[in-house]
């Protein structure tokens, strides 16, 4: 049995199916429906964070696919303090085909699929955003019809996001780096299998301090809000150490080329991007939004079907 944790755990060839099938289940909702290939299955949803995307996309996703998603919310489970997470996976399994968990640790999600007898997916956890990273390459792979020997550049605070937008992009034969205040970048435990499968795939890693030496020639500028959920008690600091890697007109205009512009939402506008990036022709925010639902229903159907 499979699970979705981190893709680390997946080969290049693997995930390459996924975003095939991604694409062939989005050509057919576009043309009329996706066939019920879910259908008496059910999706219990874990949820320590609040959502949008996550919750309405995974929904949808078991609805389009003839299947039943069931919201549980932080209130109801007290993941790992009302009830041990063993115990919460065990139970859980005996009710529904599959668990998708939005948590804070992430250790929390590798314990639910340590314990669990169904496929459990990671819909977020502090380390890594598997589905987001997905959904950014099944973008990426529309625009440009290709992802071999693009050049993929994160801005802003070396996190989750950025740790699964590497993974993917060494995956895929991209080149990725990283603009980072000092201490705030990705950390090398986590930077140097990325190296190395990117340097099997014709891929580079590059780190910089400088955002507009490390924008020149980007395919992608990415960034991701300064602070996430947990992390408020730090945001002041935060905030005015990341103000000089603002995603904004200056910043796009030092690329060369017009490179496309990402973010998984949601976004602190008038932080790490301008409204007129967000909103202008390079923008490609609402594209990943929607794609959620496409590269989620791939792995739903890679593991449940």
């Amino acid at each position: 049995m499979r699970h979705f944790i981190d893709l680390s755990e997946w080969s290049s060839d693997e995930l390459r199916h996924l975003i095939d099938l991604a694409v062939q289940l989005k050509q057919e909702w576009k043309s009329g429906g996706n066939p019920p290939i879910l259908a008496g299955k059910a999706l219990a949803m874990v949820f320590q964070k609040p959502s949008l995307r996550t919750r309405v996309s995974f929904e949808m996703c078991m609805q389009h696919l003839g299947g039943h998603a069931l919201m549980i919310g932080p209130d109801e489970i007290g993941l790992g303090k009302r009830e041990s997470i063993a115990d919460v996976a065990r139970v859980l399994s005996r009710y529904v085909q599959g668990i998708m968990a939005r948590v804070f640790a992430h250790d929390h999600v590798v314990q639910l699929a340590v314990h669990a007898s169904v496929p459990v997916i990671n819909g977020l956890s502090d380390d890594q955003h598997p589905c987001q990273a997905m959904a950014d390459l099944l973008t990426i792979y529309e625009h440009y019809g290709r992802t071999e020997g693009l050049r993929v550049v994160y801005v802003g605070d070396g996190n989750n996001v950025a740790a699964s937008l590497g993974q993917v992009a060494a995956h895929f034969g991209m080149s990725f780096a990283t603009a980072t205040p000092p201490g705030f970048e990705l950390s090398e435990a986590m930077l140097s299998p990325i190296r190395a499968l990117a340097s099997q795939h014709g891929g580079a890693v590059e780190t910089f301090h400088d955002p507009l030496e490390a924008v020149r020639g980007a395919d992608v500028i990415y960034t991701d809000t300064w602070v996430s959920m947990g992390q408020e008690v730090d945001a002041a600091r935060k905030i005015e150490a990341l103000r000089p890697y603002q995603v904004n007109a200056q910043l796009l205009a030092n690329v060369g080329k017009p490179a496309i512009v990402m973010h998984c939402l949601p976004a602190h506008r008038g932080l790490e991007l301008t409204d007129d990036v967000a909103d202008g022709p390079q923008s490609v925010i609402f594209d990943q939004a929607e794609n959620r639902l496409h590269a989620q229903k791939a792995i739903l159907v890679h593991l449940m079907a």
